[in-house]
């Protein structure tokens, strides 16, 4: 596959969608232990699905592969969606779907270089998320970044007979700490 180097961090970069990536992000999408955390746990996603999908976003703005900087593999996806650039603010999502990379700091890595590029090149304020309350790995990784809890959906995902809530937060512009990107420019 090609993908293009649109913001680089030390582990990982973002790159435009490929839409030949379809069959792996099928892949991802149905296994369990992936998708467990993720809104569209509960549907079927077949690959003709995954591949309009990934045609459409391809078309859009704010949606991005995750690649490994080393071995140029996809690892993940992450994005922007509802951004109000008149009100400044946006919703993140971000997975890492190949499981050889999880807990390895390439999601975090992932989440600060889109949210470096969401306060310094679009200039925004406020991004939110929500995250499942028993996905403790995603909470320790959004707080991290500065993510800070402002509010909980209470009981809103059930599991048969479990109730889990869902936890909203947030991170402003000034919460954001360094730049990746501010080393591009030289005065």
């Amino acid at each position: 596959m090609k993908y293009f180097k649109k913001i680089k961090g030390k582990k990982c970069y973002l790159s435009p969608v490929n839409v030949e990536d379809a069959e792996k992000y099928t892949e991802w999408i149905n296994d369990p232990e992936v998708s467990v955390n993720l809104t569209f746990f509960s549907k079927v996603i077949s690959f003709a699905k995954e591949k309009e999908l990934l045609e459409k976003i391809s078309k859009e703005d704010y949606h991005f592969a995750v690649i490994d900087l080393e071995s140029d593999d996809l690892i993940g996806g992450c994005s922007l969606n509802n951004v109000d650039p008149f009100n400044k603010t946006a919703e993140v999502g971000i997975f890492i779907g190949n499981k050889a990379y999880w807990n390895k700091g390439y999601g975090e890595e992932a989440l600060r270089l889109l949210l470096d590029y969401s306060f310094n090149i679009l200039n925004l304020n406020n991004i939110m998320l929500n995250v499942y309350s028993y996905n403790k790995r995603a909470l320790r990784c959004y707080e991290k970044c500065g993510f800070k809890k402002i509010g909980i959906r209470r009981d809103s995902k059930v599991f048969g007979a479990k109730k889990y809530d869902i936890i909203l937060m947030d991170i402003l512009s000034r919460d954001f700490k360094g730049s990746m990107i501010e080393s591009l420019i030289s005065d």
